[in-house]
């Protein structure tokens, strides 16, 4: 598993100041996608134990708001497990901070039952699709995607939508 960038302060991935990491690789290759460069799983750096204790420092400031885990595909069957991996140690040590993940893979399809979910407040799922983009959507690029709640929706057996 590899990572792309850890942003230390992150404004735009999230409600708040935010820690944000992108991991690296994607096999979705969205048209005019924000984040070529994540797309290649070989590229970028090792994610390793070091790269989890280096996002939980950065969100230890009381001026953080939460973690932002975005790609490339945090998702994707090579990265989900170091995904899992970091967002689990994130909501033990930080149960306050929200974590918030985008995946182009879609919640009650795709990831209904992966552990993961466990540790996610909120979802934005769905692939990023050009020709529904709109600049006047919030946390998402293109109208098909969704900004779920993902605790809510764990808990109704149904797709909750943040609010």
């Amino acid at each position: 598993m590899r990572y792309n960038l850890i942003r230390e302060m992150d404004i735009s991935n999230g409600p708040g100041l935010r820690v944000s990491i992108f991991m690296q690789g994607c096999s979705f290759h969205c048209k005019n996608c924000f984040n070529q460069e994540t797309w290649d799983f070989d590229g970028g750096k090792e994610f390793t134990d070091e790269t989890i204790e280096k996002v939980l420092h950065l969100c230890s400031k009381n001026h953080i708001k939460g973690l932002s885990i975005l790609g490339g595909e945090p998702m994707h069957p090579r990265n989900i497990e170091a995904t899992t991996k970091l967002a689990k140690a994130f909501k033990e040590k930080y149960p306050n901070k929200t974590l918030w993940v985008w995946s182009g893979f879609t919640f009650d399809k795709d990831l209904k039952d992966k552990e993961v979910l466990k540790y996610i407040d909120v979802l934005v799922d769905g692939t990023y699709i050009d020709e529904l983009h709109d600049f006047t959507l919030k946390w998402k690029g293109s109208s098909n995607q969704r900004v779920i709640d993902v605790q809510k929706s764990l808990g109704s057996g149904k797709v909750v939508l943040f609010e």
